[in-house]
């Protein structure tokens, strides 16, 4: 099968050949229809993560069950599915607490290898290596859906529409009538705005340095829109909620100053939501009297909060009932052999979101 490897951090990606493996006991067999090009790889590429290479690239991905281990019991052959990437045991603590994004088994369900190159194992992004043909992966890692949707839709219910819709409904709890903040406006945040207006926000204000993706956000259900560049970028968003602050701001930029951005527009008694993922090293100030003074909620979120067994399946109900536009996050579809130049479309900030198409739908 083809697969795009990373070799070495910081050079271009690569297409190989690997050769399958035998599917273990508790392990099902995708065939790939497509897989989102996600900032987490561009930061993969970069080697923000300091994982070993080489590694099988992609972790937003959808396809078709073709073969299954003997002891799999949650899908078959024949099954459209999406890959997850966080595994929901559904026994553990923080499962039995509604808390599968933070499953404790997580890591117990990553173990199978990508493919063989050589003679030797070459692991995958996350566990999942979705930009490939063929995806082998323990059935914790898959959740069947019964869709027409194709799977270029389907395969950004993976990580970008379940991370960012899931952050205003799940992690936010966004409330009818709220008003909301959205800052960073690509495939994350055009889903995290699409979650506000299905949640009944009022108001939603896309926050982006680009005009285009600002533009763009109206499309989603922005009502109003600000350049976080421009000097007087918080007044401009005060003014905008009669000088009081946004009562939810979500942001989804992995860049320390759009956390800070994203503290400073939330209002008393608001919620800040963290969604971007940034370095380990990276600390984030903020001023400890005012957390106090102004009785604001800190929220981190993983996955959005989803619990994916469960609202996976919803968010492609929602899609298919036209209260999700997946359709329209979809900006470029290449095929395999064109990932590193979708990544380089990430950086040039081009994109709403790139599909490495593998099967037509």
């Amino acid at each position: 099968m083809k697969a795009v490897l990373l070799e070495t951090v910081d050079r271009p990606v690569v297409v190989e050949d690997l050769e399958l493996l035998p599917l273990g006991r508790n392990e099902v067999r995708v065939q790939v229809g497509a897989s989102g090009v996600c900032h987490s790889d561009l930061s993969l590429r970069r080697g923000q993560y300091g994982l070993p290479t080489p590694l099988v690239m992609g972790h937003e991905g959808a396809g078709t069950v073709v073969e299954v281990g003997p002891d799999v019991t949650m899908t078959r052959p024949g099954d459209r599915v999406v890959a997850s990437f966080t595994a929901a045991c559904g026994t553990c603590w923080q499962c039995a607490r509604s808390r599968s994004h933070l499953c404790e088994r997580n890591g117990e369900f990553r173990t199978a290898a990508a493919g063989l190159r050589g003679g030797r194992e070459v692991r995958s992004f996350g566990g999942l290596g979705t930009m490939a043909e063929i995806l082998s992966v323990d059935e914790h890692l898959v959740i069947p859906v019964e869709t027409t949707l194709p799977f270029e839709q389907l395969a950004l219910v993976g990580c970008a529409v379940t991370t960012g819709a899931g952050s205003a409904l799940f992690a936010a709890g966004v409330q009818p009538g709220a008003t909301v903040a959205v800052i960073g406006c690509g495939g994350v945040g055009m889903s995290a705005i699409q979650g506000a207006r299905a949640a009944g926000a009022a108001q939603i204000v896309a926050v982006d340095p680009l005009e285009s993706k600002r533009r763009l956000a109206k499309g989603f259900g922005a009502t109003d829109s600000v350049d976080p560049t421009a000097p007087d970028a918080l007044e401009r968003l005060r003014a905008l909620t009669d000088g009081r602050g946004v009562e939810v701001a979500i942001e989804v930029a992995g860049r320390i100053e759009a956390m800070r951005f994203a503290y400073d527009a939330t209002c008393r008694g608001g919620t800040a939501v963290f969604v971007g993922a940034l370095d380990r090293s990276v600390e984030l100030p903020l001023p400890a009297n005012d957390i106090h003074a102004t009785a604001k909620r800190v929220v981190g979120t993983l996955y959005g909060g989803a619990q994916v067994r469960r609202d996976i399946p919803r968010l492609v109900a929602m899609a298919e009932g036209g209260r999700l536009d997946l359709a329209g996050l979809v900006t470029r579809r290449v095929p395999l052999d064109e990932a590193d130049a979708a990544l380089d479309a990430i950086e040039g900030g081009e994109v709403i979101r790139s599909v490495l198409i593998m099967e037509e739908p």
